[in-house]
């Protein structure tokens, strides 16, 4: 910002280059409430992605424990595990129906990096259960930190 002013006794022109303290301060100001408003409005969403991102994982489990029932006629039981969609348990009876391959090419973790839990028989009558223990890795919870399943809380 260019400031003229002129001497008064001689009436020559004096021309100021640069910014006064002021302005700078009130563009840092402004600077940082951006930066505020962005980070406020965004970190949130990254913590909702890995909510949605568990379910959806969840839902491919489901879909790769209904594949190996049908091929095989039960779910696997609680010590075989989600293991199980990877390997064939050791002693299965009817083995030669267990799919080449497994059902699912990698057993991932949650979002936050802890193993996905399975349980049979799972609550409410349901013949399994898979679920992820959220953010805290432990039962329960709120929040980002409440056990998370396919369906909706």
């Amino acid at each position: 910002m260019r400031d003229a002013t002129r001497d008064r006794e001689t009436g020559t022109r004096h021309e100021h280059n640069g910014f006064s303290l002021v302005e700078l301060m009130v563009v840092l100001f402004i600077m940082a409430l951006l930066a505020a408003v962005v980070a406020y409005n965004v970190i949130p969403v990254g913590d909702k992605a890995k909510v949605v991102a568990a379910r959806a994982d969840i839902a491919t489990l489901d879909q790769s424990l209904e594949m190996y029932r049908l091929d095989l006629g039960a779910y696997p039981s609680q010590a075989e595990g989600l293991a199980a969609l990877r390997k064939a348990p050791a002693g299965l009876a009817n083995a030669q129906d267990y799919r080449s391959g497994g059902y699912i090419k990698d057993l991932p973790d949650d979002p936050w990096g802890h193993p996905y839990q399975y349980r049979t028989p799972g609550d409410e009558g349901r013949a399994y259960e898979v679920y992820s223990l959220g953010a805290d890795g432990q039962p329960g919870g709120s929040g980002l930190d409440a056990d998370i399943t396919a369906k909706k809380d």
